[in-house]
């Protein structure tokens, strides 16, 4: 999984730690480059290990994000809903990520700081409209509450089970003759 973001970092770091912990940390450090940390979670269905990348959205860090969001499985975008530029830049990362990413990649729009609800600039609405036309997540959280943080990674982990299933159905052998009259077996999608 792959989280980017531009200049909240410290929150977005700080936000992956609490869907991995109850601890609520005072001090919090922006993302160099990038982090790199482990989160296991059990669902009904499968238990799911999230190998976490959390890259340094700052301009300068831009060029290395396509190294950790190609591969990934799931892609979580973070914006802070007290500044219309986050909002404008999550879109951008969005977009970026969805022309060089993964094509099956479960992306999930987080507006974050949601505990700033006084100094909000970007409407629930709007990041809700923007999620729902591009096929993506949606949900409110904050980093410095834990609002809706495990909520987040647990939904996120459903999908991954889900998007991971859907795939494995829709592969089909299919029985070939080669001339000395053994049969091949092939897959496609």
């Amino acid at each position: 999984m792959c989280l980017s973001d531009r200049f909240l970092l410290w929150r977005s770091h700080h936000l992956l730690r609490m869907g991995s912990s109850n601890n609520i940390q005072a001090k919090l450090e922006s993302t160099i480059g990038a982090a790199f940390f482990s989160q296991i979670l059990s669902l009904n269905e499968a238990t799911v290990k999230f190998d976490i990348w959390d890259t340094a959205g700052q301009e300068r860090y831009h060029s290395l994000a396509p190294m950790y969001y190609r591969g990934a499985a799931a892609a979580l975008v973070v914006y802070d809903i007290s500044s219309t530029d986050s909002f404008t830049r999550a879109k951008k990362w969005i977009q970026e990520v969805q022309r060089q990413g993964n094509p099956h990649l479960v992306m999930a729009l987080v507006a974050n700081k949601a505990d700033l609800e006084t100094k909000r600039q970007v409407d629930n609405e709007e990041g809700e409209l923007y999620a729902q036309e591009n096929g993506l997540f949606f949900i409110e959280t904050s980093a410095k509450t834990a609002q809706n943080v495990k909520e987040l990674f647990y939904e996120i982990a459903k999908r991954l089970v889900k998007a991971r299933a859907a795939r494995r159905s829709g592969m089909k052998l299919h029985e070939e003759t080669q001339d000395r009259g053994r049969r091949l077996f092939c897959c496609s999608t």
